[in-house]
């Protein structure tokens, strides 16, 4: 739980209407930070999974299950750790800040159940469901990284490389399944 005086808020609004804003103000939140921790996770399941699938609804069972438990340990550990920092108990004031952080992370392991939902209806096929995941979730880590990285006033080049490294973990978790079988 962040310090009192932490705040996810912008002091100016950014341009645009109420999406474009919306948008901005997640970018800039420590949101982004949660999503990709989250999607990583996510990508390593479906790595995982995709040589001995248990089926796509096993799948998106198995992301849900996966994004609850980890979106309530992330709470808990995240109470845990303020009470004990600030040797006290966290009022209900302060619980609420960490709904944001909570869904963020559960939202970017959940992701990828998607593609599963749309095999699950023959929009595609399994195979196909576990493709697109796999590069879709690295999209969205490369894609945060480089967001939060612009946001945070680096330049486009610089932004590019912090997203590309975010990104190698990704790549490394696709690479090493592709080395293991």
């Amino acid at each position: 739980m962040p310090p009192a005086d932490y705040t996810d808020t912008v002091a100016t609004p950014y341009p645009g209407g109420p999406i474009r804003q919306a948008i901005f103000a997640h970018l800039a939140s420590r949101q982004v930070s949660r999503v990709i921790y989250g999607a990583i996770i996510g990508l390593a399941l479906i790595v995982a999974l995709e040589t001995h699938s248990p089926g796509v609804g096993s799948v998106v069972a198995t992301l849900l299950g996966t994004a609850t438990a980890v979106a309530l340990a992330e709470l808990y550990s995240e109470v845990i750790g303020f009470e004990a920092t600030g040797r006290r108990k966290a009022s209900r004031k302060e619980l609420p800040h960490l709904a944001g952080d909570i869904a963020a992370v559960f939202l970017g392991i959940a992701f990828p159940s998607v593609f599963f939902i749309l095999a699950a209806v023959d929009v595609f096929e399994e195979e196909t469901a576990f493709e697109v995941a796999k590069w879709a979730g690295l999209g969205l880590i490369g894609l945060y990284g480089f967001a939060g990285a612009r946001l945070s006033g680096n330049g486009r080049l610089n932004s590019f490389l912090k997203a590309t490294g975010v990104a190698l973990i990704g790549a490394a978790l696709i690479g090493l399944k592709a080395l293991v079988h």
